[in-house]
């Protein structure tokens, strides 16, 4: 099988090689998921830079998600079948062929298409769990800037099916039309170099009416912007660090407002949830999977032989889609499960 590793941390694009490893076989109690399409998100540039929170074991296979069907099946293995589409969970998904626990997989209806579920796993369910952070009604506000990412458009999608309001920040004019055509309530378009700047125009539109909750996804002087424009005693979550800067904020928010600032990491809510829980949330995203209202776009698909060229892609700003990999399995990687 083909499999992507890096043995050492560094430029994503220099460090990475795709190699043959032995095809996997399913022992007792497992399964082999031949995958078929996988994304590239921020969070597998920071692991393969070594600035994410953890340490991996070299060799290390990188993808934090992707999509497949099983294979085969090992002995004493209930509710999984060959041919079922399965997420897994766990993560090291950038290869084609990888073995599993079926507790370790989510099953998909057949007839979901592929690129968008290979999406399914963190985006859309960092969106979801960080909306429950703080208690909200229906007509309340909620911020994030990024909104133009997955997980930013994954929270206007969210939040509209509860009835909660977004005020959405972006660098520059181009996505405003899209992100409204979603459901976002307000769209702003700030640089971020003026903290008051974005408070004001804020205010301006909304009133008296305060934003409880904002996403913060880029981190640096990003936060401070958002601290500045929530209600008092309002919650900032840091969740990304596009700007590559430890976040920033004014003290004045922190003491005078009672703003919090906290951060939010999906493995850890997965380690803190009951499965419950977890099984209700993925089953939500897949009824708006199969409705067409979980889109996130595609910009480009490369194969796994290709995994330099797509790590340089993934890391060009201003992107206007995801860059996913995709194997022998499903190389057009549009169609339904159904179909590869």
């Amino acid at each position: 099988m083909r499999v992507v590793e890096i043995d050492r941390f560094g430029n994503p694009a220099e460090v990475v090689r795709c190699v043959d490893r032995p095809d996997p076989v399913a022992g007792d109690g497992k399964v082999v998921v031949r995958m078929a399409v996988m994304s590239i998100n921020p969070a597998d540039l920071l692991m393969i830079e070594g600035r994410y929170g953890e340490q991996p074991t070299f060799p290390f296979v990188p993808g934090t998600e992707g999509v497949g069907r099983v294979e085969s099946v090992g002995p004493n293995v209930t509710g999984l079948a060959v041919g079922d589409p399965v997420v897994p969970l766990a993560g090291s998904c950038w290869r084609d062929r990888l073995v599993a626990r079926p507790e370790a997989l989510i099953r998909l209806p057949s007839d979901v298409p592929l690129d968008q579920a290979a999406m399914l796993k963190a985006n859309p369910a960092t969106a979801e769990a960080m909306l429950t952070l703080v208690p909200l009604e229906p007509g309340d506000w909620v911020m994030q800037n990024a909104a133009n990412s997955a997980v930013g458009r994954n929270v206007i999608v969210a939040a509209r099916a509860q009835g909660i309001r977004t005020v959405n920040v972006v660098r520059r004019p181009g996505p405003v039309s899209d992100l409204e055509g979603l459901g976002a309530d307000i769209v702003i378009v700030d640089d971020g170099s003026d903290p008051a700047r974005l408070a004001s125009a804020v205010g301006e539109v909304l009133g008296d009416a305060g934003v409880k909750l904002a996403f913060d996804a880029i981190g640096g002087t990003a936060t401070n912007a958002l601290a500045g424009a929530v209600a008092p005693s309002g919650l900032v979550v840091n969740y990304g660090l596009l700007s590559g800067e430890p976040c920033q904020v004014d003290p004045y928010h922190l003491v005078f407002r009672d703003v919090h600032v906290r951060g939010f990491w999906l493995r850890t809510w997965f380690a803190e949830a009951d499965r419950s829980a977890i099984a209700a949330l993925y089953a939500r995203l897949i009824e708006r999977l199969q409705s067409g209202g979980l889109t996130t776009p595609v910009e480009a698909r490369y194969r796994l032989d290709d995994i330099a060229a797509a790590l340089d892609h993934a890391a060009r700003p201003h992107r206007s889609g995801k860059i996913l990999l995709v194997t022998d399995a499903a190389a057009g990687a549009d169609q339904p499960a159904d179909q590869f």
